[in-house]
């Protein structure tokens, strides 16, 4: 490709795509509590297929995003931190998404309906790829805040529009304190403390605020990238 404008849709696409998915499957899925499961479960039945395709299909889109994203901010002011690390983030996303796609979790918490919880190896990896996505999420508006508010007025004539800055901060705060929240209402379900515990509902709102970012991240990046800006620029 000759710009990275189109790259950087995919990153808009993935982030529509995967949690939309999630969303509908989970709500006709018989057994499945939104409030309850983990959204990776729905991986686990004869209808995991769809999760796999979504998963892997998002991986790839948040591949490409992170190669646009690379090719964008190599101009203006200078590469930065956010130019360097922001695409190494969204790249282990991209990964991640893929292997949890591939290797499925394990059934837990009653669902499939009639399965006992068990730990595999698969599980263990699926659990390893989910860590990656959830630090991916949580960390690349943290690093990128200040790179996009920055693309606002890139001449740096008024300063940076500080608005993308806290909205990105805020969203990559919340993202990591519900993943962390989430995983421990797991543990306590699993434990019997808390049962339901609302595993299933933060884990889906770390989701949803993450990909809700990345859109925003990939929407105002491509406004900010000229049409005819290379894809490999060595500036």
């Amino acid at each position: 490709m000759s710009s990275p404008r189109s790259l950087l849709l995919a990153g808009a696409i993935g982030g529509v795509l995967v949690p939309v998915v999630l969303l509908l499957d989970g709500a006709t899925r018989p057994g499945f509590s939104p409030w309850h499961h983990g959204a990776s479960q729905l991986g686990t039945d004869d209808r995991g297929w769809l999760q796999t395709a979504n998963f892997v299909l998002g991986g790839v889109l948040f591949l490409g995003f992170a190669t646009g994203v690379r090719a964008a901010l190599r101009r203006g002011r200078g590469t930065g931190r956010g130019a360097i690390w922001a695409p190494v983030l969204l790249a282990v996303s991209g990964l991640a998404l893929i292997v949890a796609g591939i290797v499925p979790t394990d059934p837990a918490l009653g669902y499939p309906p009639g399965e006992p919880t068990i730990v595999t190896t698969a599980g263990r990896i699926h659990g390893l790829a989910g860590l990656l996505l959830f630090a991916g999420l949580a960390a690349t508006p943290l690093v990128l805040a200040r790179r996009l508010d920055e693309l606002t007025d890139p001449s740096g004539s008024s300063g940076p529009d500080r608005r993308w800055r806290h909205w990105s901060r805020t969203c990559g705060i919340l993202v990591l304190v519900l993943a962390i929240a989430a995983g421990t209402a797991f543990r306590l379900d699993l434990e019997g403390t808390l049962s339901p515990a609302p595993a299933g509902a933060l884990e889906q709102a770390a989701l949803l605020i993450g990909f809700a970012w990345t859109v925003a991240a990939s929407l105002h990046l491509y406004r900010h990238t000229p049409a005819d800006q290379p894809a490999w620029s060595r500036r």
